[in-house]
Parts: C-alpha cells; sequence; structure tokens
C-alpha cells in the first residue's frame, strides 16, 4: 500500500468512527425506555331495559325445570326480550365443585341445558357455559352433569385457563384492577345461574355472589371483606337475566358440601333482572333474614336492586 493510499484508508475509516460517534451522541437521552401502556379493560353492562308489562320477578314450582325454565322467562317477556339473533351468549352457572347433581354444591345441568336451548332458539350464534371452578375444572364440569347437558343442547364449554384471564378494574370499593375472564369481554349477553346454597362465611350462596366465578388472581383475599367483596363483583358484572336455581338446596356444610343428607328438595326457580330482590326472595329456603346477610343492604345501596322484593311485581306460578 502507497502512502497516498495509507492515509485515504485512515481517513475514511476516522470518519466512519467519528460518524457513529456522533449519532450515538445525538441519540442518547435521559428519559426512561417508554413501554406500551398496560390496556385495563372494562366490563360492560349486559342488561336489557326494564319492562313495565312484565313481573320483575318470575317464580314457577314444580318438578319439570326445562318446562319450569321456559315459563319463568315467558312471565318475563319471553327470551326474544334477552337474546337477539347472532348474538354469543355466556352462561354463568356455579361448576365451583367436583360434585354430583344430587350433591347440589353446583346449579342443576337441567336448567343449564334448559338455558341454552331458549337461546338457541331465539337465534343465538354461539351458547358458551363457563366458571371459574375451585376444584379441577374437568372434573367439575363432568361430575356435574354440565357439561354432557351443555352439549346435548347445543352449547360450548369453556373452561378458562390462565392466558384466558386479563385485567380489568371492576370500579369497587375493594376491588379495583383485578384478573377477570376474557370470554366475559367477548360475550354480547351474559346469563346468571346461580344455585341456592348454604356458605360458611357469608351465610349463604346466591346470584350476588355466583360473580365469584369470573375473577382469577388471589381470590382467597376477597374473603377478608367478603360482603363488600360481593357487591363490588355484582356491580361490575350487570348480567342480562338471572334464573336461580332453588331445585335442590344445600342446607349445611356449604358451599362445598358433599352429603345428600345436606340437600333438601324446594323444587322452584326464580327469574329476574334484579339480583338483590332474588337473592333476597331465596333467602327462605335456607330460613335466613335479609338482616344477617350484609351484602344485601349494601346492594340496595349501591342501586344494584331492592332487598324487600315484596314491594314488587311478582309472577308465582306452579306447574304440574
Amino acid at each position: 500500500m502507497s502512502r497516498r493510499q495509507f492515509i485515504r484508508e485512515i481517513s475514511i475509516t476516522s470518519g466512519l468512527a467519528a460518524g457513529i460517534g456522533v449519532g450515538g451522541w445525538l441519540a442518547y437521552s435521559n428519559e426512561p425506555i417508554r413501554r406500551q401502556p398496560e390496556v385495563i379493560h372494562k366490563l360492560r353492562d349486559f342488561r336489557v331495559p326494564p319492562s313495565a308489562h312484565h313481573p320483575q320477578l318470575a317464580v314457577v314450582r314444580g318438578t319439570d325445570v326445562p318446562r319450569m325454565t321456559r315459563e319463568a322467562i315467558t312471565r318475563l317477556g319471553g327470551i326474544e326480550r334477552f337474546i337477539q339473533r347472532g348474538d354469543k351468549v355466556l352462561l354463568k352457572p356455579n361448576v365451583g365443585w367436583d360434585r354430583q347433581p344430587e350433591q347440589a354444591a353446583n346449579t342443576g345441568p337441567e336448567l343449564v341445558a334448559a338455558m341454552v336451548r331458549l337461546c338457541r332458539e331465539a337465534g343465538a350464534k354461539a351458547v358458551w357455559v363457563t366458571d371459574h371452578s375451585l376444584n379441577d375444572p374437568a372434573r367439575c364440569f363432568f361430575r356435574s352433569g354440565i357439561e354432557e347437558a351443555t352439549h346435548q343442547a347445543g352449547g360450548e364449554i369453556r373452561l378458562p385457563r390462565q392466558e384466558d384471564f386479563v385485567r380489568a378494574d371492576l370500579g369497587g370499593t375493594l376491588l379495583k384492577v383485578w384478573p377477570v375472564s376474557r370470554f366475559f369481554l367477548e360475550a354480547d349477553k351474559v346469563i346468571n345461574l346461580p344455585i341456592v346454597k348454604h356458605h360458611s362465611l357469608s351465610g349463604c350462596t346466591l346470584a350476588m355472589k355466583n360473580w365469584y366465578g369470573v375473577i382469577g388472581g388471589t381470590r382467597n383475599r376477597l374473603h377478608q371483606d367478603i360482603h363488600t367483596s360481593i357487591v363490588d363483583l355484582a356491580a361490575a358484572v350487570r348480567p342480562t337475566l338471572t334464573v336461580m336455581d332453588a331445585t335442590r338446596v344445600l342446607q349445611r356444610n356449604g358451599p362445598t358440601g358433599g352429603s345428600v343428607a345436606d340437600v333438601s328438595r324446594e323444587n322452584t326457580l326464580i327469574a329476574g333482572l334484579d339480583e338483590v330482590a332474588i337473592d333476597a326472595f331465596s333467602l327462605q329456603f335456607l330460613n335466613l333474614q335479609p338482616e344477617t346477610v350484609p351484602f344485601l343492604a349494601l346492594g340496595e345501596q349501591r342501586g344494584l336492586g331492592h332487598v324487600r322484593w315484596q314491594d314488587l311485581n311478582v309472577s308465582q306460578t306452579q306447574i304440574g
């Protein structure tokens, strides 16, 4: 290499190094690295408008659950009042435990199947059935009979996995941002299908408490102030419709139960849009009074419904 070539190469190399240095200086910033903002979801309000032409509660007694379910919904204005053609409908029974229907720890499979069929008749595009079970979910849905009943009626079981929970702002007094099943963000309508049963901590498990199955995370934290937690959840999840299963009632050793000796046959369904009133009505099956169940008064104070169901327009029917 000649002296002239050597000087030329050195000049080019030095220029590149200087350029990189200046570029790095210009690109440097004391500002922290910007990250994508976390998406915090919010549950929609699934309610339909109230109607002065129909009762606020429909109580149906009998032993033919499919007929009772259809009668209750008819009294409230028919399934078309709640479900439109093409809707994606999410049913939320209580399927928390690895128990059989006779043990009354979970919602009865006949009610779940009846609601799936009614939604299908109304033209629902899809009917999903879900819960965040406390025991093994596959066993809970199988042993409760809800898996088979759902499939036979034309519905689909959706078991939430860990990655199916997304953070949502529940806007509660106690519950703020919390993991929520994404299925509740994807549905057009949500129908609550709770069961009446004893609960060792809150006294009872009814419609408002059934929303525990919406959330993930460490649910034991909610038990530290269970009545406020129940009301926070009921205020965050406003369903299209609620149908309470009081056909079999777990009177003792709830919420898990296990002995059929703890179960009474009450042969009743209660349907409506007012979860506080449905819960208050259901207390009679457990020999409880509203004054002994603090979350009812708290719910009424939040504007979620009426404790005195006797003041509402209530339809009561016997079938069979």
